[in-house]
């Protein structure tokens, strides 16, 4: 209690560049040593795959269990982080000045907003470099897959999909995404059916004169039109748009370069690597959800990976951001298209770690901003989500949910509404996730319930590792300003074990675990 007390006030105060005085007065040893008694010790569970086994197995013994995070991050200034940005989401076309007018401004780079870590307290930051530092973050993941498999049989391992290639890719793809899905909306209207839900538009084909070898219907809806956008023998082939004013297709870019296009086609290889090592080692791989000027392809793409190895149990699961305004119908369309298809439907619902970046870059810029208005709205909005999903389980027992939430309410809520439709913790389709170091009144109680629950366990070395415990330290300023609660309960259970006592009591784990 009492170092769980001293981890919190230590949030007050550290910050990355007093983490580098502190380095400088005591050393790179006492230094080290110091923030694994402290700082280090309460939110990152050890250096390697090994160290981190005794936290894993301890935390299971409890009905806890863990998706590996391995957070080690590039110390980068901010100047080097936009130089980084800025070239590898600008294409051949675009350095030799060619226009790019009908490019839209969400999917451009932008120097101003080009250090990504601006605004962001909540999720890891990773920038282009070349093609083997590509593969050396693809080796990493690999060893955390690996790891996750040994230490436990039903572990979880987090990526994110701008660790394996040049963003560019993801910022073009998005484009054709929203444009394809925008051009829907646009013939919907035409047809009088705009106003409705997304899986509830259809178009009549005849009007269209569209003409289709793989479905004979009368009507297709939005899922049916997103296979327009079919496989072609280039990655570069899909980035073609269709023009409002003449309805034909027409390439986002003039042209790709060879190496371009070889450079698209890796970051499809390595993610197919890692699913595939996911899926040998029983392990569950978790993608985890971007700025919104990629995540358009980076959904779209875990959903083609899923629809590959979520066929016999869910392996694959889908971030969803449930701050955005098109959250829910997100949500809808991909547990449709699941229920079509006969596979499982795996996701992480978590409210969004981009908020306050987003905001910013949507009025600077000058597009609709993509967030909720407020946070009573965004929480009406996951629950939403999270009862759509529910009740899907319910129908269907394909859908696999994660509610990854510190949000006592979204949790009280979630085991009611578990409670109401007769879903049991043993089934295990709802899990429980929170950050090690946090929101242990919710993780451990629920574990000993037995209820599937989930730390997400970062790791890495202590020095590389400072600018997640950076991002803890500002994120956690605010939070610790709403823990009276949390300290109050920690009181209360000093005074209960030295009354009775029990200063050193231990819950007993639960059998057989």
């Amino acid at each position: 209690v009492c170092i769980q007390v001293q981890a919190a006030r230590n949030l007050y105060y550290l910050s990355s560049s007093k983490s580098v005085v502190c380095l400088f007065v005591l050393g790179k040893k006492a230094f080290e040593q110091f923030m694994k008694m402290t700082f280090y010790g309460q939110f990152v569970a050890g250096e390697d795959h090994k160290s981190i086994k005794s936290l894993i197995q301890k935390n299971r013994a409890f009905g806890v269990g863990s998706v590996l995070d391995y957070s080690v991050e590039e110390d980068l200034t901010q100047e080097d982080a936009v130089t980084k940005e800025m070239d590898s989401c600008v294409s051949a076309t675009e350095k030799e000045g060619m226009s790019m007018d009908h490019r839209e401004k969400q999917y451009k780079a932008h120097q101003q907003f080009g250090d990504r870590r601006g605004g962001v307290t909540g999720a890891r930051t990773y920038f282009y470099s070349d093609e083997a530092k590509c593969d050396q973050h693809m080796e990493t993941f690999l060893k955390c897959i690996k790891a996750s498999g040994g230490s436990s049989v039903d572990g979880f391992s987090a990526i994110k999909m701008t660790a394996l290639g040049r963003p560019q890719f993801l910022l073009k793809f998005s484009e054709v995404l929203v444009k394809w899905k925008r051009f829907f909306s646009f013939l919907a209207a035409q047809q009088g059916r705009d106003g409705m839900e997304a899986l509830e538009q259809r178009l009549e084909l005849q009007p269209l004169q569209v003409h289709r070898t793989h479905r004979v219907g009368e009507t297709i809806d939005r899922l049916d039109w997103n296979s327009l956008i079919d496989d072609r023998i280039k990655i570069s082939d899909l980035l073609v748009v269709p023009n409002l004013e003449t309805g034909q297709l027409e390439p986002l870019l003039n042209k790709f370069t060879e190496e371009e296009e070889k450079q698209m086609k890796r970051m499809l290889q390595r993610l197919d690597v890692l699913a595939n090592h996911a899926e040998e080692h029983s392990v569950r791989l978790m993608v985890d959800a971007e700025q919104t000027y990629f995540q358009p392809a980076i959904s779209t793409l875990t959903v083609e990976m899923q629809r590959i190895y979520n066929r016999g149990k869910p392996v694959i699961f889908n971030t969803y951001q449930c701050y955005l305004k098109e959250a829910y119908d997100i949500v809808t369309m991909d547990v449709e298209l699941s229920r079509r298809e006969g596979w499982f439907f795996g996701a992480k619902l978590v409210r969004g770690a981009y908020m306050y970046q987003e905001r910013s870059r949507a009025e600077e810029i000058g597009y609709e901003d993509p967030i909720n208005p407020d946070y009573e709205t965004t929480n009406m909005m996951y629950h939403k989500c999270l009862d759509y999903i529910l009740d899907e389980i319910v129908l269907n027992r394909n859908a696999n949910v994660m509610v990854a939430s510190h949000n006592e309410d979204t949790v009280k809520h979630t085991l009611r509404r578990m409670n109401e439709l007769g879903l049991t913790p043993t089934e295990n389709k709802v899990y429980f996730g929170q950050l090690l170091g946090m929101c242990d009144q919710i993780s451990f109680p629920l574990g000993q319930a037995g209820f599937p629950v989930y730390k997400y366990v970062p790791y890495g070395p202590v020095n590389e590792v400072i600018p997640y415990l950076s991002r803890r330290a500002q994120e956690n300023r605010g939070f610790m300003k709403g823990s009276q609660r949390e300290r109050e309960m920690l009181w209360k259970e000093l005074k209960r074990r030295l009354a009775s006592g029990q200063v050193f009591y231990r819950p007993q784990p639960e059998p057989g675990l």
